[in-house]
């Protein structure tokens, strides 16, 4: 079975509430659909109740078990209206603007139900832009204090390939920061391994990837990943990690046994930290279309509490799979 498959074991068991913003999308319904089927997760969908079963009967998608919140009938409402002015009235905005905000952008809504703890977490991104769910999570969900930063990974499947764990991969960031400074490189590494470690109970093996492998090469970036592999060597020094390297010298023992010689790190990484949003952006999409691999994201990272954007092409099994991982990955 899939190792991303198996996670679906595990979210089973412990049955955490996600809420999915998006109610207007057919791809969200049947997920919400599936989820509650196979009792993968207590799943909220928002949208108007009328709608949202107009759509399901369009599509032949069965409603059993899925709760439909509609947010402005919602008996919370108030409570989570009140509670975004607090957090946003510093900013000019008024109790009116934000009611009227919260019903339009419904990705906050659910953002805010999981800063007030009426969720576990959210995912959204089906029909909204991905600055919208990092905007959300940023404004309603507090950072990690730890990580210091909002990131994003994908878990990446390859099957039938030797590298990382057995073809299991997360990678990142490859959705939120263009240009990471050694502090965020840093938290980006951390919280990448600590989700690898959540989710499939593997020692996480880090690689901070360049265009030089241990000096090979010399430049500005090289330098900050360098002081970015010292952060976090400092600040937990329970993470395997290594870099700079090359990708190759990251995967491959023929090469990470010539160019580093003996590694916990080298030859055997199954984290891939890029230098900048190009690169991870990039190398995700080529693995997922070239090596027909299983990409599950963006999932934001370093928030206090779990949620993860989808892509906008996304498909609804691509939707079921963020949500497992959001479930499995709650801390109680």
């Amino acid at each position: 079975m899939s190792r991303i498959l198996e996670l679906r074991v595990k979210a089973k068991a412990v049955k955490r509430r996600v809420v999915l913003p998006e109610g207007n999308d057919d791809r969200v319904v049947r997920a919400a659909s599936f989820i509650a089927k196979e009792s993968l997760a207590d799943v909220c969908l928002l949208g108007n109740k009328e709608d949202v079963k107009k759509l399901a009967a369009k599509n032949s998608i069965s409603l059993e078990g899925v709760n439909v919140l509609d947010p402005l009938i919602h008996e919370k409402r108030g409570e989570i209206v009140n509670s975004y002015y607090e957090l946003r009235k510093a900013k000019g905005m008024t109790l009116e603007e934000a009611d009227k905000f919260l019903n339009e952008k419904t990705v906050f809504y659910a953002a805010m139900m999981v800063k007030l703890g009426m969720a576990d977490g959210f995912v959204g991104g089906a029909s909204c832009a991905t600055a919208d769910v990092a905007r959300a999570a940023i404004h309603c969900i507090r950072l990690d204090k730890e990580i210091g930063t909002l990131s994003s990974c994908f878990v990446m499947e390859i099957n039938d390939c030797p590298y990382g764990d057995k073809g299991l991969f997360v990678y990142a960031d490859c959705g939120v920061i263009p240009y990471p400074s050694p502090r965020q490189l840093a938290g980006i590494a951390i919280a990448s391994s600590d989700l690898f470690a959540r989710l499939f109970g593997v020692k996480p093996r880090v690689a901070m990837l360049s265009y030089s492998t241990k000096g090979s090469a010399s430049g500005e970036t090289i330098d900050g990943i360098n002081d970015a592999v010292a952060k976090v060597k400092e600040r937990r020094p329970d993470i395997l990690i290594e870099g700079e390297l090359q990708v190759d010298a990251a995967l491959v023992p023929e090469v990470a046994r010539k160019k580093c010689g003996e590694s916990e790190v080298a030859g055997k990484a199954n984290v891939l930290i890029f230098p900048n949003l190009d690169a991870g952006n990039i190398a995700y999409k080529l693995t997922e279309r070239l090596a027909r691999a299983k990409a599950i994201g963006p999932i934001l990272q370093g928030l206090e509490s779990p949620c993860s954007d989808l892509s906008r092409g996304c498909s609804w099994e691509d939707v079921v799979d963020a949500v497992v991982i959001t479930a499995v990955r709650v801390v109680k």
